[in-house]
């Protein structure tokens, strides 16, 4: 795993970090690789139940791309575009990870860092991060790909403002867009995220991951099959509803198996 990106835990919940705090955790090349590769790990680990994603230090969650490595890593078209495809590459897998995420903002969280942010399920930001896309300030645009799930996760008209008033603003007014899901006190930023992130694994892990896949299933306007359709009652059959039920009826509190 490259040092660019981080992995602890804690039990059930991972912690993933951006590790370029002298860069305020701008991504390289190597950055968006290791993101990719560290979400596919944890994706396929069945006892993990919660991800927070944060940046090292307090400066920034991050602050977009390297833009001192562009000469080399986006000097021309056909490195721009690989550079692109490990971007998009990066923030699909937070996105596609099935167990809970929450993003634990601080500082700057701007350009690809509010992607990342966005690919979360659970924004909490402190009180003096600040927000933005600023790349028309560059010359640059989002490639279709990427605008399209930028558009996704904001909406298009909160995607454009961002995009074309090219301004950063701050948490309050992120909170206002729905770009975060909840402003805390600097002071508390981390108590706050984590437990959030306590709450969720105190759920049921199977309904947790079920939840994120048919929220990510109805983005997609195809008809359900009958078999998807069954498998919103899939829960019945599980351990896991058991003791969620019969704690539920002895009034304790349920230690769900993830079966």
């Amino acid at each position: 795993m490259a040092d660019e990106v981080l992995l602890e835990r804690d039990g059930s919940i991972a912690t993933v970090v951006l590790n370029r705090p002298e860069k305020r955790n701008a991504l390289n090349f190597a950055g968006w690789n290791g993101l990719a590769a560290t979400f596919r790990t944890l994706d396929a680990d069945d006892d993990l139940r919660c991800v927070v994603i944060r940046g090292a230090g307090t400066e920034a969650f991050a602050s977009g791309a390297d833009i001192s490595a562009f000469a080399d890593e986006r000097g021309d078209l056909s490195a721009a575009r690989a550079y692109g495809d490990a971007e998009m590459n990066g923030i699909r897998a937070v996105a596609a990870c099935r167990h809970p995420t929450v993003a634990l903002i601080q500082g700057a969280c701007v350009g690809g860092g509010l992607e990342i942010a966005c690919a979360c399920d659970v924004r909490v930001a402190a009180d003096s991060s600040r927000f933005g896309v600023p790349i028309n300030r560059l010359g640059l645009t989002m490639a279709y790909d990427e605008l399209e799930f930028f558009i996704a996760a904001v909406g298009k008209t909160v995607a454009l403002e961002i995009l074309l008033e090219g301004n950063v603003f701050d948490a309050q007014r992120a909170r206002e867009l729905g770009v975060v899901s909840r402003v805390v006190g600097d002071a508390d930023i981390e108590s706050e995220t984590y437990a959030v992130a306590q709450r969720i694994i105190a759920g049921a892990p199977l309904v947790n991951r079920w939840h994120k896949k048919f929220a990510r299933r109805l983005a997609d306007p195809t008809p359900l099959t009958p078999e998807e359709i069954a498998e919103g009652y899939a829960a019945f059959d599980t351990e896991d509803y058991r003791i969620g039920y019969e704690a539920f009826l002895n009034k304790e509190k349920p230690d769900f198996s993830g079966r």
